[in-house]
């Protein structure tokens, strides 16, 4: 790979964020609540930092790490104002778009599996590439000119198009994506589940949204035919 192809493949943070430690006490408030370190500054480029180190980073660009199945993942709608994360799989966790930070390696793809992850094997759906941001990365240095972290200009008509080089708004994605994902109950997008399993607060979303799109402002009231035609009150008699 040239000098400039080495330059062009990411941002100088996108290494030390795939490679910081998270979710340990920070050293520098061990003694206060929330001192769990789960925020990284993408300017400063150093640690992982609590809530409590923040004031310290005002105007900084920052993203919030999270856990899923024990592996760290970020919000898509957090780490895509930095870098495009085209090709790369993303999840519905928590009713939340959210995309891996390092691979999983899958040892044994499961059954009728037709497309996996071009670095670590891990089992995908077929119009992505990679399954993680580290993945990706992996990918570019390989030398796949196809492949950038470069972000896409925003189109003239005033939308912000998704992540998958979608015709469809992003308000109107993410409705799609709420209605897929309720009524089908999963907690991927694009018709498969999770091959770690769901959580039960992942169910218990599911449930709630499919009681929320069942009662849609479609369904018609239901008219009781009894009640309509009893008289209210009490009936009083003519005067003679």
């Amino acid at each position: 790979v040239s000098q400039v192809r080495k330059d062009e493949i990411g941002p100088a943070w996108l290494k030390p964020l795939l490679k910081a430690s998270y979710f340990h006490t920070c050293a520098l408030h061990a003694d206060s609540n929330k001192s769990e370190c789960n925020m990284y500054c993408l300017d400063c480029m150093g640690t992982a930092l609590c809530s409590y180190c923040l004031i310290k980073h005002k105007d900084h660009r920052l993203v919030q790490i999270r856990r899923s199945s024990y592996h760290n993942v970020v919000r898509v709608n957090e780490i895509q104002r930095y870098i495009d994360i085209s090709c790369i799989q993303t999840y519905i966790i928590n009713s939340a778009k959210i995309v891996f930070l390092n691979e999983r390696p899958q040892p044994r793809p499961g059954k009728g599996v037709t497309n996996t992850c071009e670095i670590c094997a891990r089992s995908l759906l077929d119009s992505f590439r990679f399954c993680s941001l580290g993945c990706k990365l992996n990918g570019i240095r390989r030398g796949d000119e196809e492949l950038t972290f470069a972000v896409k200009a925003k189109t003239n008509q005033g939308f912000e198009y998704s992540d998958e080089s979608s015709t469809t708004p992003k308000k109107k994605q993410r409705r799609d994506d709420r209605v897929m994902f309720g009524f089908r109950h999963l907690n991927i997008e694009e018709g498969t589940t999770n091959s770690d399993g769901e959580e039960e607060e992942e169910e218990e979303e599911a449930a709630n949204l499919h009681m929320i799109y069942s009662m849609s402002p479609d369904t018609p009231p239901i008219y009781n035919h009894r009640n309509s035609s009893r008289r209210k009150g009490i009936p009083h008699r003519a005067p003679f």
